[in-house]
């Protein structure tokens, strides 16, 4: 029997109405993209879009920064990051002169690739360059004799440019050519860059760097232009293929994939020669190899085989090494926050932090640079003490939260700020005269959403003696992105670890805590706070969740419906999102859904860039697009994006709603999730509600077994080996 809370039946109604609630890696497929939110993170990475034309995790357009005159936070997100991350391999490639091997690479991802080539040609063995040599030296961070008054204000952002009226066109012209949908034109240009027309008819699978074009729609396409010319093993199809697996692989959360996996998913698409596709593609320098591990387990010496795989079958009597593959931009920023997590772990001691209160986190932060702070909901307040207390010492801190609802959950008195507002710089301190962020210290709440792209970014703006404090609960979700940067951070010990023994209160937080440990216990639920309700089928299911979110819980725990959130495992399915925000428009707010299948007053989940979703409220409509109230913040959608990045919300997955949390929830468990369960799944859903959960169970014992058994599916990240690196030769 499941466990259920005490005092409370399966059935038993949570008032005096009888309706009411009762109580309570693979790599990734190569074919059709999922439509659950169970597996590895990559389901919150689409919030708005999946099933709509785009790939999983990413809006179509999203990347375009927008089309509105003004900057908008999107815009001037997505412009920052690509500023920061040009910054980055600006500060890379100043290490060492560009490498000719790769002509697009420079610096270490040019070092890595030129690597490859020298243990393929036999001159060096594959050891010698797995060496990493110790950054270059920092700018000192600012002591400061008392509290600055002001940080300087970061200069304006500027929205990225959208293509020019002519590529497009031009563009338009090949697609059309090619029988392609002449409606992806700005998306390819935007892409591609101004010669996408001659890079389109030179090589057609470059469409497959698109989101939401797949291999066959490019085969299509390249048949249609080239004719006899191409086949299954054109070497433009299995770089362009190759490409693909990967960039569908970080979806799914990993940074890079063993060899042998992208070579059964080019099997799969009927290419001929996988292995020479790989090192075609490596020669190229689409892709890099990485031979992690390989000293630790003595494979050192292991000769090359013919197509120059060394080390992949290990030395005489070891275990196989695993080869490694992965795009250029994720190995760029896991290295780039490798050795900035190691610069921050390499600070010592700082005398300003004397006079801090004697906590334990004061006394890590005091010592290292670099600490993690690990526990649940009650424990962001320890974090956002610590930078009262910087504050109080005349330091320069901020805290920084992944949402702007979990901003809000914080109070006015915390001054806290989203990632994203920090980095765009329309939030926090400003920047120094060198870039940097004006701080001495930075608390990044909800630590396990940063994908390692977002982190690498982050660290890389702190200055030298900035203290970083990473603080998340463990048993959450993954990030949407690419990386498992918590998670790496704490499996290799770069810094101290705080555990928070503040317990999170009530029922739902005596349950969440027993998840966490793999138990489905019984709690003492006096008030209800938990209940469950049993049900038959998916339709059932739906019923009992738009009665309980429309009636029920409003008349039995005060709690409005448009402050109840119903979580579920995915888009699809007889009780996915779709389903349930379909049922949930029709009783809350029936319309005729004129402005691009929305009415004012609907609840929507928008996608302001992959990975994000920010819950809001229709207002209105006009030429413009569509006006939003989006925790407070007005948003305007334009028409063009209102299709690709809009969702109706009162329906979320898991993964959309990771970071913030609702005064009540309700979640879906129909029979066909099952398989889609595990534990961190089960710990993320279930703390979502603050004062009230309700769970509509339909899952029988799957949902105890999840609990106890299945754990998140692994990711394949490279960061945990790179930090070890690191601290070792610091050591050394």
């Amino acid at each position: 029997m499941t466990a259920l809370p005490r005092g409370a039946t399966p059935g038993s109604p949570a008032d005096d109405d009888q309706d009411a609630a009762a109580p309570a890696d693979a790599p990734p497929a190569a074919d059709d993209t999922t439509d659950t939110d169970g597996g590895d993170g990559a389901g919150g990475a689409d919030p708005a879009v999946a099933d709509r034309g785009g790939a999983e995790g990413t809006a179509p357009g999203a990347e375009d920064g927008g089309t509105g005159a003004d900057v908008t936070e999107a815009a001037a997100e997505l412009a920052a990051q690509r500023e920061l991350r040009a910054r980055i391999e600006q500060r890379k490639a100043e290490k060492d002169h560009p490498i000719e091997a790769g002509g697009k690479l420079s610096g270490q991802a040019a070092d890595l690739l030129a690597a490859v080539r020298a243990v393929e040609s036999g001159k060096t063995s594959g050891t010698a360059f797995f060496d990493t040599p110790p950054p270059a030296p920092r700018r000192p961070a600012p002591q400061p004799a008392a509290p600055t008054p002001q940080a300087a204000p970061a200069e304006p952002v500027r929205p990225a440019r959208a293509a020019a009226p002519e590529t497009v066109a031009a563009v338009r012209a090949v697609l059309g050519e090619g029988g392609a949908p002449e409606a992806l034109a700005a998306q390819v240009a935007t892409v591609l860059g101004a010669t996408a027309a001659d890079v389109l008819r030179e090589d057609p699978w470059q469409l497959l760097s698109v989101p939401g074009v797949r291999p066959e729609q490019a085969d299509g396409f390249a048949r249609a232009l080239l004719g006899a010319e191409c086949g299954p093993g054109d070497e433009r199809r299995t770089v362009a293929l190759i490409g693909w697996v990967l960039q569908r692989a970080a979806l799914q959360g990993h940074t890079a994939l063993e060899a042998t996996a992208v070579r059964a998913a080019l099997a799969e698409r009927s290419v001929p020669e996988p292995d020479e596709a790989v090192q075609h593609a490596i020669a190229e320098g689409a892709v890099l190899v990485f031979h992690d591990g390989l000293d630790e387990l003595g494979g050192g010496d292991a000769d090359e085989d013919e197509d120059g795989q060394a080390g992949e079958e290990g030395a005489a009597g070891a275990e196989p090494v695993p080869v490694l593959l992965g795009l250029d931009r994720y190995a760029l920023a896991e290295e780039s926050l490798a050795d900035g997590l190691a610069r921050l772990a390499r600070s010592g001691p700082d005398t300003r932090w004397q006079d801090a209160p004697p906590t334990e986190l004061t006394r890590a932060v005091a010592g290292h640079g670099l600490v993690a702070h690990t526990g649940g909901e009650a424990a962001r307040a320890e974090a956002v003490a610590l930078a009262g207390a910087a504050r109080d010492l005349g330091l320069r801190a901020a805290v920084a939260t992944y949402t702007e609802n979990g901003r809000r959950r914080l109070g006015t008195d915390a001054g806290a700020v989203t990632v994203a507002g920090l980095l765009a710089g329309t939030a926090g301190p400003g920047r120094d005269e060198d870039g940097a962020l004006a701080l001495d210290l930075l608390v990044v709440l909800d630590a396990p959403q940063l994908d390692v792209e977002t982190a690498a970014m982050l660290v890389e703006a702190l200055p030298d003696g900035c203290r970083l404090v990473l603080g998340g609960d463990p048993g959450v979700l993954w990030s949407a992105g690419a990386g498992r940067v918590f998670a790496d951070v704490l499996a290799a010990r770069a810094c101290p670890q705080i555990a928070s023994r503040t317990p999170d209160p009530g029922p739902i937080g005596e349950l969440v805590s027993g998840i966490g440990i793999g138990e489905l216990n019984q709690v003492e639920a006096p008030g209800k706070e938990v209940v469950i309700v049993p049900v038959r089928d998916a339709g059932e299911a739906v019923h009992r969740t738009v009665q309980l979110v429309a009636d029920s819980v409003p008349r039995a725990f005060g709690v409005p419906s448009e402050d109840t959130r119903v979580i579920t495992v995915g888009h699809g399915g007889s009780a996915g999102t779709r389903a349930l925000n379909t049922a949930l428009k029709q009783r809350l707010n029936p319309g005729p859904s004129r402005f691009g299948g929305f009415d004012p007053g609907d609840r929507v989940a928008y996608a302001p860039a992959p990975g994000r979703t920010v819950p809001g409220t229709v207002l209105s409509a006009d030429a413009d697009g569509l006006h939003l109230d989006c925790e407070g913040e007005r948003i305007v959608v334009p028409k063009d994006r209102v299709e690709s990045a809009l969702r109706h919300g009162w329906a979320l997955t898991a993964h959309q709603a990771v970071g913030m949390r609702w005064p009540a929830a309700v979640v879906v468990l129909p029979g066909d999730a099952a398989d889609a369960l595990d534990r961190s799944w089960v710990y993320t859903a279930f703390g979502r509600g603050e004062r009230h959960l309700s769970v509509v169970h339909g899952v029988d014992q799957a949902l105890p077994r999840a609990v106890a058994e299945a754990l998140p599916r692994p990711r394949t990240t490279r960061l945990r080996q790179l930090l070890e690196a690191l601290l070792t030769s610091q050591e050394d």
